[in-house]
């Protein structure tokens, strides 16, 4: 990660952003799950033709959702780094010899069913609960989601998500996870179980796909708890927007100045504003 000052080299500023995202609690409002404070800059992002690519723990199904509420037609990075979905055609060369869906796809995570086996034996030692356990109307109650986006949550491909019932089992959940050879993330609201997969080995590796289209980038990125810390980590300009209680939840990065999309509103416009393409 290189440093955080506003660069002023006139070849970094004549470089093109490409922006990666996080959604729960970044570009989303945590409570409301709105973008509406994040409208200018997404518009911006558009009319200048930078990517903003969705890097979240969601799953496909979900992210597909999203990318047609805000009109978004780039790349995205499903389920914690899982995989990497490139519309077909989306760059002039061959990104994947996988196709999915209308996709040239990255397959970096575990499969969902080796996930559950793992998770079957965990659940057998701590008081757990995950997504699978849920049926919708649960998840609905559970997570503050609609009918349709609590079905779209449970589609699944390389993530399990699980609450911990009982805190105090923390520790040797954790530990029992690694014991697995898996590992985890903490987002908003629960844990993540996934295999080697995380949010910066997916950035990095689409990043080089962008490198390889347009020469030089300058990567900036945005997220709000601690699963984001591996993208943030890769990217040149890494950003915290604050959590709802208007903390950050680590002072290693670069703050947005505000919660949910109003801080990612703040940040998006400050970055391509010192790029010399926002006038």
């Amino acid at each position: 990660m290189a440093e955080h000052g506003i660069p002023t080299a006139e070849k970094e500023v004549q470089m093109k952003p490409v922006i990666f995202t996080d959604l729960d609690g970044t570009l989303l409002d945590h409570e409301t799950y709105s973008f509406a404070k994040a409208k200018q800059a997404l518009a911006a992002a558009k009319k200048l033709r930078v990517p903003v690519i969705f890097c979240t723990s969601k799953t496909r199904s979900e992210i597909e959702f999203w990318r047609r509420r805000i009109g978004n037609t780039h790349p995205f990075i499903s389920e914690n780094g899982g995989a990497i979905f490139i519309p077909k055609g989306y760059f002039s060369f061959r990104a994947s010899p996988t196709t999915t869906d209308g996709y040239e796809t990255i397959v970096l995570g575990t499969p969902y069913n080796k996930l559950l086996s793992a998770y079957r034996k965990l659940k057998s030692k701590f008081d757990i609960t995950g997504f699978s356990d849920m049926t919708v109307k649960e998840l609905m109650s559970d997570a503050g989601l609609s009918r349709a986006q609590a079905e779209m949550a449970k589609q699944r491909e390389f993530d399990e998500v699980i609450k911990l019932n009982n805190p105090s089992q923390e520790k040797d959940l954790l530990r029992e996870i690694r014991r697995a050879g898996l590992k985890y993330s903490k987002g908003g609201r629960y844990y993540h179980i996934h295999g080697s997969n995380d949010k910066g080995r997916a950035v990095k590796i689409l990043a080089k796909l962008y490198r390889n289209e347009y020469g030089k980038i300058i990567t900036i990125g945005l997220g709000d708890s601690p699963n984001d810390f591996p993208m943030l980590n890769s990217v040149k300009r890494p950003y915290l927007v604050m959590r709802p209680n208007r903390r950050y939840s680590s002072s290693e990065y670069l703050r947005a100045g505000a919660p949910g999309p109003e801080g990612w509103n703040r940040a998006v416009l400050k970055e391509l504003a010192a790029r010399g393409v926002l006038q």
